[in-house]
């Protein structure tokens, strides 16, 4: 079986899978329409996170239809079983439908927390640096986060860059968002 594989912001890639892929859709299927109906940046803020979910649980994909804004979530994960919709026939179609990016596309990972290492924690910059080129970075940060009383900080930095970078993607995909 084929699944929707990791995307870039211009290609969709297709890796081969023995694991049976379900599929649901968030918003429900809307008429097609000549004006592009709006996405919520709420929406698409949770599709971008479910595109982003980590570890072995599977493949996460989503997909926003620029026609109606609804949006389209893929997964092999076993548990999803009670999801069975089918992706639109032409979820490949680039100029109907985009797949949400990866965080490193929006520069949403190492270069993000560089920058609020550079902002809120001037004096351990060097520290959070060394530690982003060796593995297990992230963990050693929300340690230093911890101790430095900065994980709310944190948090509304990442928040922030996050809605900013989200918005600027569905501007060029010519996503039209609301809220």
């Amino acid at each position: 079986m084929t699944a929707i594989g990791s995307v870039s912001r211009d290609k969709q890639i297709a890796i081969e899978s023995s694991a049976p892929l379900t599929e649901f859709t968030h918003c429900g299927i809307l008429p097609s329409m000549e004006r592009a109906m709006p996405a919520s940046i709420e929406d698409i803020t949770q599709a971008f996170e479910f595109a982003n979910t980590d570890g072995n649980l599977g493949q996460f994909c989503a997909f926003v239809c620029k026609q109606t804004g609804t949006i389209h979530y893929q997964t092999d994960f076993p548990d999803s079983d009670e999801f069975h919709d089918e992706l639109p026939d032409d979820i490949h179609d680039e100029e109907k439908y985009v797949a949400l990016p990866k965080k490193r596309e929006l520069g949403l990972g190492k270069p993000l927390v560089l920058d609020f290492a550079r902002e809120f924690l001037p004096d351990d910059f060097d520290t959070v640096r060394d530690a982003f080129s060796r593995r297990g970075a992230y963990l050693k940060f929300r340690t230093l986060l911890t101790r430095r009383d900065a994980i709310d900080r944190w948090h509304d930095f990442e928040a922030r860059a996050k809605e900013r970078a989200l918005r600027d993607w569905c501007a060029l995909h010519e996503i039209e968002i609301v809220g």
